[in-house]
C-alpha cells in the first residue's frame, strides 16, 4: 500500500503542479481475460479513475488529463459506445460532489455536439459545481481528437490578429471548450501495453516524458502512479538543449 507521504515525496517542491496525462487503455481486455463482458471492464475502469484522482491529489499533481473516449472510438460497436456514455454520465452525476469536497475542478475537453443530451447536462452541472476548486484540475477527454482540435484552432487563428504560440494555444483551448490553455503536459502515461499516442494531446504534449505501462487500466492505481512519478523524476528534461554534462 503506497502511503500518502511517499506519494507526496515523489512530487518535489520544484515539480509541484505537474500536468500528468493518462491514455486509459486496456479496460475491455481486462474484462475479457476474466471471461466478463467488456462493459464490466469499463465499470472497473471508472473505479480506477476515482482511485487515481485521490492519488493525484495526495501527490500534489496540479492537472490530471484522462483520455477517456477518442473521436475514433465511435467506430466501436454502438452498444459499447452507448454503454460508455452511460458510465460517463453516472460518473459526473455521482462523483462531482466528492470532487468538490476534495478541491478538484472537473472539466471535459473535446467535441460536445455528438454527446447524448443527458451526458452533456451532467458534464455542465459537474463543471459548474466544481468551478471554484483549485487543488487539482481533472480534465476528461471525451470525443476528443488532437488532430481535429488542431485543425479547429488553425481556423480560429486565421481569423485572429494574434499569430503567436500563445495565441494558438488560446485558440486550441477554445476549440476544446476551455477558457484558457492548460499547462503543457509534463508526463504522459499509456496503460495497456500499447506504445502509441493515439491522437492524444499532440500540441500540449510536445515535450512530455512518456511512460508506456503494461498494466491494464483497471489495475492502475496508487502504486503504479508512484512508480511512474519516480521514473519521471529520474529523467533529465532538456527541452531540446544539451545535458549539463555535455554543456559543461
Amino acid at each position: 500500500m503506497i502511503q500518502s507521504s511517499l506519494l507526496k515525496s515523489l512530487v518535489s517542491p520544484a515539480g509541484t503542479g505537474l500536468h500528468v496525462a493518462v491514455i486509459m487503455d486496456g479496460s475491455g481486455r481486462w474484462a475479457e481475460r476474466r471471461g466478463w463482458p467488456r462493459a464490466a471492464g469499463h465499470r472497473a475502469g471508472e473505479r480506477a479513475v476515482r482511485s487515481l484522482v485521490e492519488a493525484a491529489v495526495e501527490a500534489g499533481i496540479g492537472t490530471l488529463t484522462l483520455f477517456a473516449f477518442s473521436g475514433a472510438n465511435w467506430r466501436r460497436p454502438p452498444a459499447e459506445a452507448s454503454r460508455l456514455m452511460e458510465i460517463f454520465r453516472d460518473f459526473f452525476e455521482n462523483y462531482a460532489a466528492q470532487c468538490h469536497s476534495r478541491g478538484v475542478r472537473v472539466s471535459v475537453i473535446g467535441r460536445r455536439g455528438r454527446l447524448p443530451g443527458a451526458l452533456l447536462s451532467a458534464i455542465e452541472r459537474a463543471e459548474q459545481a466544481t468551478a471554484d476548486c483549485t487543488r487539482l484540475h481533472l480534465r476528461l477527454a471525451i470525443d476528443y481528437s488532437a488532430r481535429d482540435a488542431l485543425i479547429d484552432a488553425a481556423a480560429r487563428l486565421a481569423a485572429s490578429s494574434d499569430r503567436s504560440p500563445q495565441g494558438f494555444a488560446q485558440a486550441l483551448a477554445e476549440a476544446i471548450h476551455e477558457a484558457a490553455p492548460a499547462p503543457d503536459v509534463d508526463l504522459l502515461i499509456r496503460t495497456g501495453g500499447e506504445q502509441r499516442l493515439s491522437d492524444c494531446l499532440l500540441w500540449e504534449g510536445a515535450f512530455a516524458e512518456i511512460i508506456f505501462s503494461d498494466c491494464l487500466w483497471p489495475d492502475f492505481g496508487k502504486a503504479e502512479l508512484a512508480a511512474a512519478l519516480a521514473e519521471f523524476h529520474r529523467r533529465e528534461r532538456r527541452f531540446g538543449g544539451a545535458s549539463e554534462a555535455i554543456a559543461g
